[in-house]
Formats: C-alpha cells, structure tokens, sequence
C-alpha cells in the first residue's frame, strides 16, 4: 500500500513528550591519557540534533506530512537552541519554560567512528506547568488528525492520562511509545508501541508465542487499547489487536545504528493514521522505515522518497 505526497502533506500530528538536545562531539583519537587509562579525544567537530520528542517530531516532517510540538524545557541555552533547531525543520514549537527546569542534554563523544562517552544533564520539571501544558493541548487538538505521546521518563507527561481522555473524546487516534512498568497511565490509547524489553517490564518473559499473544491481549484489555505495536528488532514487528495479530519480518540490511529506530516507527505510523490509514495497513510501512533507519548513524530519519520511491 502507498500513499501520495500530496496526501502527506495533509497530514498533521501534534507531538507531546520529553524533548531533548542530542549533542555529537567528533574527533581524533590518538593516545591514551597520562592521567588514567582512558582515550584522549581531540575534538574536531561538534553537532547538535533533535533528541526525543523532537527527533519524533522531526520524523513526522521529514515524510512529508506536518507537525506541532508541545512540550516542557528550561529557560537556558539548550532550550534555546533547541527550539531554533525544531523551528528550522519546520516544526511548530510550543515550549512551556520552567527557569528551574535544566533542559536535557545527551551529549555523545565519538571518536574512530564509535561512542567513546555519553554524558546526560537533566531534571524533573515541575507540576504547575505540566497542568499548564493541558490548556494548550486542548487548543491544539482539534487542527490535528492524530496525537503522538512520546515518553522518555523525563517527567514530562504527568497529565498523560487526562490529555489521552480528552484526545478520545475528540475521536482522535492516540499513539504512545511508553516507557516505564505501568502502562495503566496509558488507559484508554489507540495503539503503544513498546519494544521487547519495555513490554517484558510490563508482562514479564514470555516462552513461546501462545503466552505472548494471551499475555499481550490480556494486557491490552486491560488498558482499554485498541491494538499494542509490538517492535522486536531483527525479528520485525507484530501488531495485537481486536483482530488478532499481524507480523511482518524485518527488512533484511545492514544495521549501522538502532538510536532513534522506534522514534521513526512511531512518527511513520502517526503520520500515516493522520493521513486516514489503517493500523494495520501502515504497520508494514512503518516496519520498512525502522529498516531504513538502522541503516544510518545516530538520530536519524527516513525520508517520503526512501519509503515510497526507492524501493
């Protein structure tokens, strides 16, 4: 199945979740340090990405349909940098700031082509302006076909579970990629997107697929979902819903770098639903884009050329 650009173009998603500054420090490596055993790394080139909700967000654009992104940062120069970065890619920002709030940076030290380091600075934002971030979803919502949540843990989401009742309520398809043990917060969703380990933190470990499926279906009456993604890596993916499941193998390549590939499952589902597609008629699609993606380094994503014409 296919879609057309100028149905893409149609598309709009509102994202809302834990963005973040993914920083790439790049350089030589030629020595050890006198000081410990530890490489010394001559830095020759710095860049800086979407990181989190902002490279789901990213996705989205770069398939060709249209975003907005509504999110929690610091009043500090990552956010600021940030939010240039995510108007440039032709993102709608909508930043709530919290000059207490110390913006998530990941900031990855490469050398020899490998991530020699990764450093994480980061907080939790405060209540009163998450309950902020509800008054502009419901102004959000309805110019959007789809709402996509993007969890990273970061704290952002903590009225998740009112923004999902008003979202239904609106009739608006809800994608999630949960993270964390409890996926009761996302009550009442479309479709979550977890991969093995999430799911397994959840459900537990699972010895054949008979007591997956029940364990998975079990698990998405319980939450009120229409449908559970699940993403398995090299195996594909397998979508449990009300009529049973749908896998589809991995798309055989080369893989280079996983960071970011359920980011682009995601965003390619979310833009595809908006766009009046099935669940299960974007899930293969969704699935080529993952393997597209593992083929690049770092956060990265899959253009609408990749997916639908160079095929």
């Amino acid at each position: 199945m296919t879609i057309s650009k100028e149905k893409m173009a149609t598309a709009q998603v509102l994202v809302v979740g834990d963005v973040m500054l993914d920083r790439y420090w790049y350089g030589a490596v030629d020595r050890i340090s006198p000081e410990a055993p530890v490489p010394v790394v001559r830095i020759t080139r710095e860049e800086e990405r979407n990181g989190g909700a902002a490279n789901v967000a990213y996705n989205v654009v770069t398939l060709g349909a249209q975003a907005s992104l509504l999110t929690v940062v610091g009043d500090d120069e990552a956010s600021h940098k940030l939010e240039a970065l995510v108007a440039q890619t032709g993102i709608q920002p909508h930043f709530g700031r919290d000059a207490e709030l110390k913006t998530t940076v990941k900031l990855r030290v490469i050398g020899r082509q490998q991530q020699l380091l990764r450093l994480d600075f980061e907080n939790t934002p405060k209540n009163e302006l998450l309950a902020s971030q509800t008054a502009a979803f419901e102004n959000l919502l309805p110019v959007h076909g789809a709402v996509l949540f993007s969890d990273y843990g970061k704290g952002g989401l903590g009225h998740i579970t009112d923004m999902i009742a008003r979202a239904r309520a609106a009739g608006k398809p809800i994608l999630v990629d949960p993270k964390g043990s409890d996926f009761a917060r996302y009550t009442g969703a479309t479709v979550i997107t977890p991969n093995r380990a999430e799911l397994q933190q959840v459900i537990g470990a699972w010895a054949d697929e008979d007591t997956l499926r029940s364990k998975v279906h079990a698990l998405r009456t319980a939450c009120k979902l229409d449908a559970i993604l699940l993403t398995r890596s090299e195996e594909g993916m397998t979508l449990f819903d009300a009529q049973g499941d749908l896998h589809v193998s991995a798309v055989a390549r080369e893989v280079f770098d996983v960071t970011g590939a359920g980011d682009t499952v995601i965003a390619t589902m979310a833009a595809l639903v908006a766009a009046g597609m099935s669940l299960r008629d974007a899930v293969p699609i969704a699935n080529r884009a993952g393997g597209v993606v593992v083929g690049k380094f770092g956060t990265a994503t899959v253009s609408y050329d990749e997916l639908f014409t160079n095929r």
